[in-house]
């Protein structure tokens, strides 16, 4: 079984033109990464806590060279021709002037890039791996602060070659003396680079390590000279058969950056492959809120606006230094590729359409980018995104990474320590929740709106974080805070009146994810509050908190009444709103930035608009389990008329003033549309024109899970047309900055297409496929919070569950289908069950290690 074909090319490997745009993020959770581009070389040194797009480190690369005896045949930098077209002086850092190789093949399935090296005058077949171990569940080893390098080198010759690989990095450390020097120790050797006069607490101090598993040769300094006296050297000794000799210089040289090389040599007969496995690891232990008080455009910073204490990064608390690291990732290497490689085999074996698959997968680049921090004590920190060389919108901004459902089904306990930090230091004595968090925690600064969306978001996404982990310990610890968040919806406290007089629907001041705010009533936000309302029921009725419930309840019923009786125009949901109206915006003294004077009108509403976001509630509501919030007639007939409305095959003819997220012939949903007849502010919604891919994924994926195929499946691939790699980076999606957080809501396309299900405190998980093979197999990844694994439809009707990591307490499984089912076994024994409609039930949780078997009659 494979991925369904729904494109002409191979999505995952990248050739010629489609390497142009690449850079393939390697790096660990919250630690930074270093970008691999199209071409093999190394860019994008992003390891310094702040992005760093477009840089370079140096001369750092790597090289292999062949010998036989003392013949050098050749000698040639890991790195291919650079295509066309070419745009001015060609930097030399990036090795261009040196021998390489005339192409490659890029095979690009995050978190692993596969370089295969093609040129028929290198005697021997070259492959260069790059990743960083990525394994669901396991976030400390999925944090280690490294890129990991091995080279494969296969002599297709008739007779025995020496093979000699380098790895030669520029000492990255920023400061103006800087030292080189080998260390080895416990079968580890390399050049640890270090700086010789920074503090190790200083927020500029850092120290990085080359390090290798196999005997290596070692030179600590390249020649120091003028000009290119050290590129030129270098090439002389490296390209010969000679031993390489090592340098040494005793004292940094101001404002010099000294390059380091270590070399592995490998006789290796016809016919045999060689492995070379080099680590790269880095240290930068001390962050500070560099950021506050930052203006952008000019570079000016105002030191006063912000506490700048500085705190460790987590791996920093992992690892006393880059050799550490260095040390621990050599010794773990195997465990560490075997279990990132048995995660990319189940994933990769996910039977949906290949564009769906790519969306799901690319976008786990953002956990390893610049977008995310871990905290000292292993807590979960996002941007919004990144700019060029700072952070885009700081904070974990809750209606942004309300979206992102990658991290919570992956890795568990990060999601739940976003809630943590949420209720801890975001919420506000009067259960706002501040839309942004601020650091170092528990610093104070610029006050920041409760946003309706991000607000009760959270409280549904409590629930979803507690169903995923079974942890009702967890959730009891919440529960407080989740109800103070939910009263503010009506307390007369909150100066934005959500429903004021707790009617059960939203009228007042909204501030939500397009930056500003609605007022009166509408479909978008309403539906958060019912499903806000619901999910504490829900969580009330865990925690027998019995008059919570009961109130919950009750206000929930009447939110989803006026949401679908008042809200729907029978063809869409919209917004109830007078925009000629002053006094709505005169309530809330907005009229300085809400009234058009000219035109008499509110702006920035949506009014009549066709919505993207409009059922976006449900969506959450399905992926969390939660009762129906969208009557389901309605939804559907809602999510139709966005494809109608909403859908733009091509772009070009479409007037957009805002940010331009997709051009000429490219297609996709647009924010908002305003049917002919229907009601369109002179100034409409904010980014009405735009096409944000996380908007896009999540309509995508609510589609499919209602079934609607063809139109979510025409998104998602609009969508990854546009990061083919000739056009776009395919690992870097584009919003309010690249690595943008949004983007991980095509997590829940693996979701949508699998039906996944999953409440571990009851012991419930399951599936309910919505497409499959010709065969009527079906095949997918899934993990949840103490396991993860693969599940197979086979096409007599049998199902496997395969538990790869963890183990699962299960008391029912979801099949999803009524088909007979005459044997179950769980690890190999037979296990008595009750069969009610789509779902088999244990008279007890059942402990499962390996594998649940379903066997059809």
């Amino acid at each position: 079984m494979s991925t369904i074909k729904t494109d002409t090319y191979n999505t995952f490997t990248y050739k010629k033109d489609r390497q142009r745009a690449i850079s393939f993020p390697v790096g660990g959770l919250g630690s930074g990464s270093i970008g691999i581009a199209g071409n093999g070389c190394l860019i994008d040194w992003q390891v310094y806590n702040r992005p760093a797009m477009g840089t370079r480190n140096g001369y750092s690369h790597f090289a292999v060279k062949a010998q036989a005896g003392d013949e050098l045949l050749d000698a040639r930098v890991l790195v291919s021709d650079l295509g066309k077209p070419y745009l001015g002086q060609v930097d030399e850092r990036t090795m261009l002037g040196m021998p390489h190789f005339r192409e490659l093949v890029f095979e690009g399935k995050y978190p692993m890039a596969e370089l295969s090296f093609l040129d028929e005058r290198f005697p021997g077949r070259v492959t260069v791996r790059y990743y960083n171990p990525f394994i669901p569940l396991n976030d400390r080893d999925s944090s280690i602060p490294a890129l990991f390098a091995d080279i494969l080198v296969e002599n297709t010759t008739d007779r025995p070659i020496t093979y000699t690989t380098a790895g030669i990095i520029t000492n990255p450390c920023q400061s103006s003396f800087t030292r080189n020097r080998f260390r080895e120790g416990n079968g580890i050797r390399g050049i640890h680079f270090t700086t010789e006069e920074i503090d190790k607490g200083d927020v500029s101090y850092s120290d990085f390590t080359l390090a290798a598993d196999s005997e290596a040769a070692c030179q600590e300094y390249w020649f120091r000279g003028n000009w290119r006296d050290h590129v030129e050297t270098y090439w002389r000794e490296f390209a010969s058969a000679k031993p390489l000799e090592n340098r040494r210089y005793e004292n940094g040289k101001k404002d010099y950056k000294d390059t380091g090389m270590l070399c592995i040599s490998k006789e290796t007969a016809p016919g045999e492959m060689q492995e070379f496995h080099y680590v790269l690891t880095w240290n930068v232990p001390n962050c500070n809120n560099y950021w506050s008080g930052l203006d952008i455009s000019t570079s000016n910073i105002h030191y006063d606006v912000c506490d700048r204490t500085p705190w460790k990064n987590y791996y920093a608390v992992l690892f006393e230094d880059s050799w550490a690291s260095a040390s621990y990732a050599l010794h773990n290497r195997q465990r560490l590729l075997g279990e990132t490689l048995t995660f990319m085999d189940a994933m990769y074996e996910t039977t949906i359409p290949e564009a769906a698959l790519d969306a799901v997968t690319a976008n786990l680049a953002i956990l390893r980018s610049p977008t995310c921090l871990r905290l000292e004590d292993g807590s979960f920190y996002g941007w919004e995104g990144c700019f060029d060389n700072v952070g885009s919108c700081e904070g974990t901004c809750t209606h942004v990474w309300n979206y992102a459902y990658a991290l919570p089904f992956l890795f568990p306990a990060l999601a739940r320590s976003i809630r943590d930090l949420e209720f801890r230091y975001s919420q506000r004595a009067d259960g706002g929740i501040e839309f942004r968090l601020r650091l170092p925690v528990g610093s104070t600064g610029k006050w920041f709106h409760s946003c309706a969306d991000g607000q009760l978001g959270s409280i549904m996404l409590t629930y979803r974080d507690y169903k995923i982990s079974g942890d009702r310990e967890w959730l009891a610890s919440k529960w407080e805070s989740v109800k103070k968040a939910l009263a503010y919806a009506w307390s007369e406290e909150n100066p934005d009146a959500w429903d004021r007089g707790k009617k059960g629907y939203l009228d007042g001041r909204q501030h939500h994810t397009l930056d500003m705010e609605l007022f009166g009533p509408n479909a978008w936000l309403q539906g958060f509050y019912a499903g806000a309302l619901s999910a504490a029921a829900e969580m009330a009725a865990v925690l027998a908190d019995r008059e919570a419930e009961e109130e919950y309840r009750e206000l929930a019923a009447k939110a989803k009444e006026y949401l679908n009786r008042e809200l729907f125009n029978g063809e869409y949901f919209y917004q109830k709103v007078d925009v000629c109206d002053r006094s709505v915006v005169e309530r809330f003294q907005a009229q300085d930035d809400y009234w058009n004077e000219e035109k008499g009108q509110i702006k920035y509403q949506i009014a009549d608009g066709c919505g993207i976001d409009q059922v976006l509630a449900q969506w959450h509501g399905n992926l969390c389990g939660l009762p129906e919030i969208f009557e389901q007639d309605k939804a559907r007939c809602a999510l139709d008329a966005i494809f109608h409305y909403n859908y733009k095959p091509s772009l070009g003819e479409i007037y957009n003033p805002w940010r331009i997220f997709a051009i000429d012939e490219e297609g996709g949903v647009i924010m908002c549309e305003w049917p002919e007849g229907t009601l369109k502010p002179a100034i409409p919604l904010t980014y009405a024109q735009e096409c944000m891919d996380g908007m896009q994924y999540q309509t995508a994926s609510h589609m499919i899970w209602e079934g609607m195929l063809e139109q979510g499946e025409t998104i998602v691939k609009a969508v990854r047309e546009k990061y083919r790699g000739d056009n776009r980076n395919p690992w870097c999606e584009i919003e309010c900055g690249s690595y943008y957080a949004r983007s991980m809501a095509s997590y829940a396309l693996l979701l949508s297409y699998s039906g996944f299900t999953c409440d571990l405190d009851q012991g419930i998980l399951g599936f309910r496929p919505r497409r499959r093979c010709a065969d009527d197999s079906f095949t997918s990844f899934w993990s949840a919070g103490s396991g993860w694994g693969r599940v197979r439809y086979q096409s007599d009707g049998s199902i496997i569950l395969e538990i790869i990591r963890g183990s699962l307490f299960l008391k029912q499984f979801v099949t999803g289908t009524e088909g007979n089912i005459a044997k179950v076994s769980c690890d190999g024994k037979e296990q008595k069950f009750t069969r009610e409609k789509d779902r088999i039930s244990f008279t007890e949780k059942v402990r499962i290690e390996k594998s649940l078997e379903l066997k059809a009659d």
